[in-house]
């Protein structure tokens, strides 16, 4: 393969067409065009198709686009640590997986405690499903996923689940949501707006259940993959959210939001998943002992 053709396809990919990725790579749109189509003769299949005036990605180029985005990713890395070698500088490349229905701001305290270890640390995350996070746990790509619920024992993946510890769960609104609350907490959700996470969040099925056995009858007018789109619907008036107690001053400060009730009986969990049955990266040590000594106590 050539690598060059392979970079003016990851460019123009990336940039979204043949011009704007021109500028980027300081050549011609034309040059451009004749290199991603001999990269195309090469694997026999077409990895752009036309899209009016602008390009999109056939099915075959987001495959493709997948691998360059590792083959890429892989070239930074390998430039870096020859670089830091030259340098006499170690830096320890830490790669973490985050499940995407962990709430951000309880993410960054839990990974946190890995830039203050004592040798250089570059944290490189992404963010996905759980279970997609785990097959590259699997394939070593991450050496550690953070999630809300521990991995299931049905899974061909050898892993290990770490306990970090759990919170409970608090609701928030705004000032003005909060002035049309009628009687005590938690009675005083009936007929209000309230948000509540997706379908795959742990915390879900609980409140569905907590609901229920209080005789609660919101007005459920959001659900939400993403915790923090729901606390910007929130923060807007929009209706009650829950979030981590264990954040609730930080969610108050940030949001400008006001505590209403909380509740022991719904429970967020949080779990590192590695391959390691006994701890032993730094990084990992780090954020062990900092989520049970510390956030979580």
């Amino acid at each position: 393969m050539n690598y060059k053709h392979l970079l003016y396809f990851w460019v123009t990919a990336k940039a979204g067409g043949v011009m704007r990725a021109g500028e980027q790579l300081h050549t011609t749109p034309h040059t451009l065009s004749g290199q991603i189509k001999l990269l195309e003769d090469w694997l026999g299949r077409k990895l752009f198709k036309k899209a009016g005036r602008n390009l999109e990605l056939t099915e075959d180029g987001r495959l493709a686009l997948g691998y360059a985005d590792q083959i890429f990713a892989l070239g930074a890395e390998l430039e870096a640590a020859v670089r830091s070698a030259h340098e006499g500088k170690k830096v320890l490349d830490f790669k973490v997986g985050v499940a995407d229905s962990v709430t951000k701001s309880i993410a960054y305290r839990l990974l946190e405690p890995a830039l203050n270890v004592t040798e250089p640390v570059r944290l490189i995350c992404s963010e996905g499903k759980f279970p997609d996070l785990l097959a590259q746990l699997a394939l070593n790509r991450l050496d550690l996923v953070l999630a809300d619920e521990p991995m299931s024992r049905r899974l061909s993946v050898r892993a290990f689940n770490h306990p970090l510890g759990g919170t409970a769960m608090s609701f928030f609104c705004t000032a003005a949501l909060k002035s049309q609350l009628q009687g005590d907490f938690p009675q005083c959700l009936n007929g209000q707006p309230l948000l509540i996470p997706g379908a795959q969040a742990s915390v879900r099925q609980q409140l569905e259940g907590w609901l229920t056995r209080h005789s609660l009858a919101p007005r459920i007018v959001g659900e939400f993959d993403d915790g923090a789109l729901m606390t910007a619907f929130g923060r807007e008036g929009r209706g009650v959210f829950i979030a981590p107690s264990v954040m609730e001053a930080e969610t108050v400060q940030q949001f400008g939001v006001e505590v209403i009730g909380r509740s022991e009986e719904l429970r967020d969990a949080f779990y590192a998943v590695s391959v390691e049955k006994r701890i032993t990266h730094p990084c990992v040590v780090a954020i062990t002992d900092a989520a049970r000594g510390q956030l979580f106590g």
